[in-house]
């Protein structure tokens, strides 16, 4: 047995609204033969590109499926459909926190914008029947020896993130730190010996030695590659081999990236959409952003009237960097 995981980020560069870091895990029978394995081995019910009339699920970089924000329901199938083959339904915004989450609803009590806040999912009308289009996925995956573990997700929100950078400096070695944590959760999680992670490239960054040594001591650890396209790393200990690379478009290559693509950039939308809906309260005609910096910039100068009459702190709004 060998566990796959993949692991990416959405909302690194926004103003408003959290940054999310997500992992997802699969126990596969065999090691991968390449990266691309998965996509071929669940080929009958998984795709990664289409026309109108593909059939298969959508698993692919969250960027081509939300493409021109036409439409939440490529990247809410996905998300749903993966985790309703695991057996998991979650019907609200927070019960799906409580599935890939769950510390993250105990930091929402600090914002007034997603405190007190449910709605039910799935939330685009289009994403169709999440429990017909995760039969063909169970069975597939039940018969080429592949099982979806679990996603977990890292939520940085707003205050939050702003105090980790204000202490580090550095806002790379924030999401940094997160998937870090996604790695030592994974590695927790299971024994099998053989465990490969892909992590979309964080930046420009090349250089991941010391901070693995530094998270994972007890690991041997070896450098394979370190170029601006790809740095790779062995850790071993006890029999274990750990393969982790941080890969320039690995949500293209690896399909537990892919997915987790899609998972950080579902909940972050999820978010934004609760944060939009406070504001529209206080302010109905409102245009709601995306929290991108241009239109982020335009929407704080729209409600500064109602900051002011909140007294709203802003280091728990806006992102320092």
């Amino acid at each position: 047995m060998a566990i796959l995981v993949g692991i990416d980020e959405a909302g690194f560069g926004p103003l408003l609204g959290p940054l999310v870091v997500s992992s997802t895990m699969f126990r596969v029978a065999e090691g991968p033969e390449s990266l691309e394995d998965l996509w071929s081995r669940l080929s009958d019910s998984v795709a990664r590109e289409g026309d109108r009339g593909e059939r298969r699920l959508m698993i692919a970089d969250s960027k081509k499926l939300f493409a021109g924000r036409k439409s939440l329901a490529p990247l809410e199938r996905g998300v749903l459909v993966m985790l309703a083959a695991q057996g998991r339904r979650p019907a609200t915004w927070l019960a799906l926190l409580d599935c890939v989450s769950p510390a993250c609803k105990l930091q929402l009590r600090n914002y007034p914008w997603y405190e007190g806040t449910d709605f039910a999912l799935p939330l685009d009308a289009q994403t169709g029947d999440i429990g017909t289009r995760s039969n063909p996925i169970r069975r597939d995956a039940h018969a080429q020896g592949v099982e979806f573990v679990k996603a977990s997700c890292e939520v940085f929100l707003e205050g939050a993130y702003n105090r980790l950078v204000e202490a580090t400096r550095n806002k790379s070695r924030v999401l940094l730190d997160g998937v870090l944590r996604l790695i030592d959760r994974t590695l927790r999680a299971s024994d099998e010996p053989r465990v490969c992670i892909v992590v979309d490239r964080l930046g420009g960054r090349e250089h991941y030695r010391q901070p693995l040594m530094t998270a994972f001591p007890d690991y041997a650890m070896q450098v394979l590659e370190e170029t601006p396209e790809r740095s790779a790393y062995r850790l071993t200990a006890r029999g274990r081999s750990v393969s982790i690379e941080f890969a320039t478009g690995g949500e293209d290559r690896f399909l537990p990236t892919a997915l987790a693509s899609m998972f950080s950039k579902y909940l972050r939308e999820l978010f934004m959409h609760a944060f939009n809906a406070y504001w529209r309260t206080h302010a109905p005609e409102l245009t709601p952003t995306a929290g991108y910096y241009t239109d982020g910039q335009r929407f704080l100068r729209d409600i500064a009237p109602v900051l002011t009459r909140l007294d709203i702190d802003p280091r728990q709004l806006v992102r320092i960097r």
